[in-house]
């Protein structure tokens, strides 16, 4: 407790990390400012119906800070960015050009690709705020607003998403973190007190030996998610010894440590970006006339309502998706090319082919680990309610493997930075 409380004292007292820290704090002021400030033209009880029985707004409703809970001018959040910037790392699996400037052009590479990333942002959150507008007009929620005012609404939406987009680069060159992640831990622990009281207001003595059990539960996967974000599979590595003149270089040996969760919790978004438009194409055919349109719709509807069958597709997608992102985040092959380069080789395994084949094997052993334990966290609360009857958001081990990862990574980041203050 003591080494914490002075490593407090460090950050407060010195000047460069204290201001990083302010930074930090001033901006999520900020943002949920800017999350309370509504569109106008809303039904206020529609709207808390309709999110809270809809689990694809849920999600949209976590990634927005809590933003499309109350139809904000940031309503949108991050996701249109988050959105490109997945769909330009899985372009560089496609396009040799991308993929290099990507891993191999250095920090000139990756400033143009997050350009880029910016740049499809707009689109995106165009076509996500038209889509969303619609829906929640459709509903009833934004009543009769003519097309000017529906205009005037997105155009307000879009520039809130790019506004909270510039906020969040600014938290990660003048803050500690990664400031896009903080503004959904942000986003995710405002939800906290809200939750604390529907939690009283319902609370239900006979139901006391299933709170316990959930808060064991939780705790289980708060270590889990700590030990699986920390976990590494090193490799050792030789440098070769070099005779530069009268000076020999080289001869060390080191390790290179290959995370168990090399993905994150990028997969369980991608899961639940397929799994969750058959509830909301669901309920916008739900309303139709034509007879093969409903019965599509209740097919649909059947699907998201039978919990078992839904949690064995959501599992299988996260799984598989897992080994997705990782084959794309990671190549073997450039890492085997890397060593080799630097007079590098893995004790007992011939640099080359071998060594690609030998981290490729290493790498779906331990990907296999994580994969399974991402497809857990992402079906347990549906498990969970599925076996108590008690209702629970389907994206909570989401959330908690979000907050669990950002809490871990700024905790590093805030080392780091005491780090170099005392060289």
């Amino acid at each position: 407790m003591e080494i914490v409380f002075n490593k407090l004292r460090v950050i407060f007292t010195d000047k460069a990390l204290r201001s990083r820290v302010l930074f930090v704090l001033g901006a999520l002021v900020v943002f949920r400012f800017l999350s309370a400030i509504p569109i106008p033209g809303i039904d206020s009880l529609k709207l808390q119906t309709f999110i809270n029985n809809n689990q694809f707004l849920g999600v949209l409703n976590m990634f927005s800070g809590g933003g499309l809970s109350t139809l904000s001018i940031l309503m949108l959040g991050v996701g249109p960015y988050i959105t490109s910037s997945i769909i330009m790392q899985l372009l560089t699996i496609m396009s040799p050009r991308l993929k290099a400037m990507y891993q191999e052009d250095g920090e000139i590479g990756r400033k143009k690709f997050a350009q880029l990333s910016r740049m499809i942002t707009i689109p995106l959150a165009v076509i996500q705020g038209f889509g969303l507008l619609f829906l929640l007009k459709k509903q009833g929620i934004l009543g009769s607003l003519s097309m000017f005012n529906m205009f005037a609404n997105l155009s307000v939406i879009v520039a809130g998403s790019m506004l909270i987009m510039w906020i969040g680069e600014l938290v990660s060159e003048f803050g500690i973190g990664n400031g896009i992640s903080l503004i959904i831990f942000a986003g995710i622990v405002a939800r906290i007190p809200t939750e604390i009281s529907q939690f009283i207001f319902t609370f239900n003595i006979s139901n006391l030996p299933v709170y316990l059990i959930f808060l064991a539960v939780g705790v289980l996967i708060i270590a889990g998610v700590v030990i699986m974000t920390e976990a590494e599979r090193p490799i050792p590595v030789t440098y070769a010894k070099q005779v530069r003149g009268d000076h020999i270089a080289g001869g060390t040996q080191t390790y290179l440590p290959l995370r168990v969760n090399q993905a994150g919790v990028i997969p369980i978004i991608f899961a639940l970006s397929i799994l969750l438009f058959p509830q909301l194409i669901g309920n916008a055919l739900k309303g139709m006339s034509n007879h093969i349109l409903v019965s599509i719709s209740n097919g649909l509807l059947w699907f998201v309502g039978n919990t078992w069958l839904y949690s064995l597709f959501y599992f299988i997608f996260v799984f598989l998706f897992t080994y997705f992102y990782t084959a794309v985040t990671f190549d073997p092959n450039q890492l085997a090319e890397n060593l080799q380069k630097n007079g590098a080789f893995i004790p007992g395994i011939r640099p080359g082919a071998a060594t690609r084949a030998y981290i490729e094997h290493i790498l779906t052993r331990i990907t296999t680990m994580g994969a399974v334990f991402l497809g857990l966290i992402a079906v347990l609360p549906l498990i969970m309610r599925a076996i108590t009857g008690i209702s629970a958001l389907a994206i909570g081990g989401t959330a908690l493997l979000i907050v669990v990862s950002v809490v871990l990574d700024l905790i590093k980041k805030i080392e780091a930075q005491l780090s170099m203050r005392e060289y």
